[in-house]
């Protein structure tokens, strides 16, 4: 997720739910519904974290022929709406459709052989959001 993403219907979660949340913030809206329960673990890294290991691999010597890249932190999508309601502004309450599908319950990668190489991302999941959201205001409105 991060700049650049795709901020419609049919975009990630993240980007998708911040377009969402602002629309709701300009409608003055009370609420915003969220398919699913809000239980669903997943894992998120920021663009510029992956961009940086990447280059970090590229350099690095001894690399195994297939390495998962990730952050190793699970957060729930409630938890996640939560925090993108937070950083928009908006104060409306966050319902859970749980009629609508979860997905999967969880999403995280083994990340353990490109920690054990030295790379950790260095950009949190709300710093990660602001960014995200900035870019959203400065491109996308």
């Amino acid at each position: 997720y991060g700049p650049g993403d795709h901020f419609d219907e049919g975009g990630h979660v993240i980007s998708s739910l911040i377009r969402r949340f602002h629309e709701a913030k300009q409608a003055k809206h009370s609420s915003v519904t969220v398919w699913g329960t809000g239980t669903p673990q997943r894992e998120f890294l920021y663009v510029d974290d992956l961009a940086s290991a990447c280059v970090f691999l590229m350099n690095c010597q001894g690399v195994p022929d297939f390495v998962n890249v990730g952050s190793g932190i699970e957060t729930s999508i409630a938890k996640l709406a939560g925090i993108i309601r937070e950083v928009v502004g908006l104060q409306a309450e966050i319902r859970f459709d749980a009629a609508k599908p979860d997905g999967i319950p969880r999403r995280l990668l083994d990340s353990r052989a490109v920690s054990a190489l030295g790379w950790q991302p260095r950009i949190n999941l709300e710093d990660g959001i602001r960014r995200t959201y900035d870019w959203f205001l400065n491109n996308c409105v």
